[in-house]
């Protein structure tokens, strides 16, 4: 469970390390809510924490009227996920989605990371972030503020991510173009003082690319999704000794990857054709983002290629589940 401390079992470490991921996957978990007013194609980019016996869920939806938007709801089981009050984060009026939530433990606030677009910033689209004291309140946190990382090659990038290690926090955003970038600050100066961005990854590579440390193991996992494997989205995987330490793939090619079509079975019917945009359950919920190696559950975006044939890309009705090691 979140926060035991378990050592991970030594099968469970060599396949980890031998790139050896094999997935099951239950039913479609939470699907876009329905909202007068606009019309809601999908939920996507989840991102989650659990703290004082609740799943707190933070996720993009798509819409009509209004293109992007955060929206937010908590629960105690899974089979509840989305079943009772959901709110849309008010944090900002215009472009923001593709959250990331965290509590920063040097400051004793709770983080949301994005991408936000906003007329009065200069530049107007990037990397923001709004904070709270209070996860469970929807209406608590800040109005989002551009977070003022670098810009990688003149592209802003997209997907960031934030993780931390003892000395320094640590983001991470890909450019669409086959690479993922790392800039860094102190602690002491987060969320402000980013370094120039440093190439992480280079590869068949695509977006949402998500970074872990692997509890017990003094290691760090990044995830990241491309393009045209078994399904049309699939997940690759790379292993660091260190945040800031060269990335070698771990299972990052088609046939063996992190997840795909290739390596995950269905528990019920078969819902999606691909794994996209996820993110690993973590072992608890503060900046390090520790996951159990011993314990991998993904929650991902799936969509069947019948059901998003023909649609726009904002129009594909993505829906949310989960991903259980076996």
């Amino acid at each position: 469970g979140a926060g035991a401390e378990v050592e991970p079992a030594s099968a469970t470490s060599t396949d980890l390390l031998a790139g050896r991921f094999r997935w099951v996957a239950g039913g479609p978990l939470v699907e876009p809510l329905q909202r007068p007013g606009d019309q809601l194609y999908s939920v996507k980019d989840p991102s989650l924490v659990r703290f004082q016996d609740r799943w707190h869920l933070f996720c993009t939806v798509r819409g009509k009227r209004r293109s992007h938007q955060i929206e937010y709801f908590s629960f105690k089981r899974w089979a509840e996920a989305g079943r009772d009050r959901r709110r849309l984060l008010a944090m900002h009026k215009g472009f923001f989605c593709a959250p990331q939530v965290f509590y920063f433990r040097p400051q004793r606030r709770w983080y949301l990371i994005c991408q936000a677009s906003d007329k009065s910033w200069e530049p107007e689209y990037g990397a923001a972030y709004a904070t709270t004291r209070d996860i469970a309140d929807p209406d608590s946190w800040s109005p989002l503020a551009p977070l003022g990382h670098r810009r990688a090659d003149g592209k802003a990038g997209l997907d960031f991510w934030v993780i931390c290690d003892a000395q320094r926090a640590h983001l991470f955003f890909t450019t669409l173009d086959g690479r993922m970038w790392r800039e860094e600050t102190s602690l002491d100066a987060f969320p402000r003082g980013w370094s120039a961005p440093s190439l992480a990854i280079r590869g068949d590579i695509f977006e949402a690319g998500h970074v872990y440390r692997l509890k017990g193991m003094e290691k760090y996992l990044a995830v990241v999704e491309a393009q045209g494997g078994y399904g049309w989205r699939y997940y690759k995987a790379y292993l660091a000794g260190q945040l800031d330490g060269t990335w070698t793939p771990l299972a990052a090619s088609r046939e063996q990857c992190f997840a795909s079509m290739k390596n995950t079975r269905f528990r019920g019917p078969r819902w999606t054709d691909c794994i996209s945009h996820g993110e690993l359950i973590r072992a608890g919920y503060d900046q390090r983002l520790e996951v159990d190696p011993g314990n991998l559950r993904f929650v991902f975006q799936g969509v069947t290629d019948a059901r998003r044939r023909g649609k726009k890309y904002g129009e594909i009705p993505w829906r949310l589940g989960m991903l259980e090691a076996e």
